[in-house]
């Protein structure tokens, strides 16, 4: 099926949320298990201790997890703060928060300790920016409250379905900021994958919310598939995506393609895939792909479609270049839960 399609559906019992790009998988959302601090959620903490030659502390958060604080300097043994959860931690670490906290839904993003009204930048016309600013003034605010940023989203989206975002934002952000407790406590939990789908994909040609839409659309199928390292690319070739402990390996193979342009072929469709491949499996963290066997002259082409394909990418993304070896390495931000995890249960 040509278009984008929308699915919001259960995998096991967990909420998720499934985009298909012309009959591909392009995105998935699955809920991690109950006791893992999602992102977004915001949390009442307390300083356990520094970690010096880190240049953070150690906090602690409900029951017995840990976070870990960055920049948290003049902070006191005991001190509580609000934070908030930036990324999944690997097994046996921190989990990694922030005290800059944002409060972000489909149309706006509240944040408080930062006044001021902005727009998007990706929204161009100074018309509709001056027509979204002066409608974020016309909410009432408290003069010291969050500041607030006007997503790309709002553009085309209804005044009042805007205005409606922005009231709930600011609300929400100054309810937080009011706590005044001391004891580690969860104030506000972390978005589900179907406010995720709604909060940060465009409006699909079509959207299915029935339950068992993923079994009748073949999504159960596609996810299934992202269970094996194995990934089919176009004219025969394929690559290898396998997590590990330290790091996530990508070898990328030509098949039966002897031809002299099948490595750069290869390794280009590579970079194509891979950012769909790495948001539907959930991986991030140190990531070292093993291209195939393509002139040195060349790698200047593979690395421009690579920057090219993870532009578009939400998830942040550092290209750090290329090996002595002739890997090239990427630097991930883990904002996804792994899946295989989930599907190994």
């Amino acid at each position: 099926m040509k278009g984008v399609t929308v699915h919001l559906d259960q995998i096991d019992g967990r909420p998720a949320a499934a985009r298909v790009r012309d009959g591909m998988l392009d995105d998935l959302f699955v809920s991690p298990p109950q006791d893992v601090p999602v992102p977004g959620s915001v949390y009442r903490a307390c300083v356990d201790r520094p970690l010096k030659g880190q240049g953070g502390v150690t906090l602690r958060l409900p029951g017995d997890d840990r976070a870990f604080l960055r920049q948290a300097r003049g902070l006191a043994a005991g001190e509580s703060l609000l934070v908030q959860v930036t990324g999944f931690s690997e097994p046996g670490k921190a989990v990694p928060v922030t005290a800059d906290l944002l409060f972000k839904s489909r149309h706006a993003i509240a944040t408080p300790g930062k006044p001021g009204y902005n727009v998007s930048r990706r929204i161009k016309d100074d018309d509709t920016r001056e027509r979204l600013l002066e409608l974020a003034h016309d909410i009432a605010a408290p003069a010291d409250g969050p500041g607030l940023i006007l997503r790309s989203s709002a553009e085309e989206a209804d005044p009042e379905e805007v205005a409606t975002d922005i009231a709930a934002m600011l609300d929400l952000a100054a309810r937080v900021a009011a706590d005044n407790g001391d004891d580690p406590e969860l104030l506000f939990d972390g978005p589900d994958p179907h406010m995720l789908a709604w909060r940060d994909w465009s409006l699909p040609d079509a959207l299915f919310s029935d339950t068992g839409n993923f079994a009748l659309h073949g999504i159960d199928d596609m996810i299934d598939a992202l269970g094996h390292p194995r990934v089919d690319l176009p004219k025969g070739h394929w690559i290898s995506v396998e997590p590990t402990r330290a790091l996530v390996a990508i070898d990328v193979n030509t098949g039966a393609d002897t031809s002299l342009a099948a490595g750069l072929a290869a390794d280009i469709a590579c970079a194509r895939a891979l950012p769909a491949q790495l948001r539907c499996r959930g991986l991030g963290g140190q990531i070292t792909i093993d291209m195939a066997p393509a002139p040195k002259k060349e790698r200047r082409t593979i690395e421009q479609v690579l920057r090219a394909a993870f532009r578009a990418d939400a998830v942040d993304t550092v290209l750090a270049g290329w090996t002595p070896l002739g890997h090239f390495e990427l630097q991930r931000k883990r904002e996804r839960y792994p899946l295989h995890l989930i599907l190994r249960g």
